[in-house]
């Protein structure tokens, strides 16, 4: 028995710009945009690191060498996550 051609692969991440300001990734027909303010884990790593992403059961977005998940909920309703990450001042 031979299986059928499936359709289009729509389970795909594809990081498609990376500015000074942040960097805009394609998933699943859309685009988010992840600003280096918002997301300063990326802010520091190298091209190679932030391309090595992958999607995990069509909601997971996952960077291994960076140790970075994000759910693409957090990206679509920012409003229901309103924790951020601030950076600590150095004490003195």
């Amino acid at each position: 028995m031979k299986s059928k051609t499936r359709g289009r692969n729509t389970s795909t991440v594809e990081v498609a710009n990376i500015s000074i300001h942040g960097l805009w990734i394609f998933v699943q027909d859309k685009e988010y945009f992840l600003s280096f303010d918002e997301f300063p884990w990326f802010r520091e790593a190298g091209i190679s690191q932030i391309h090595n992403v992958k999607l995990l059961r069509r909601k997971h977005l996952h960077w291994p060498e960076l140790d970075v998940d994000l759910e693409l909920e957090c990206l679509e309703f920012p409003e229901k996550y309103p924790l951020k990450y601030h950076k600590q001042k150095p004490s003195a």
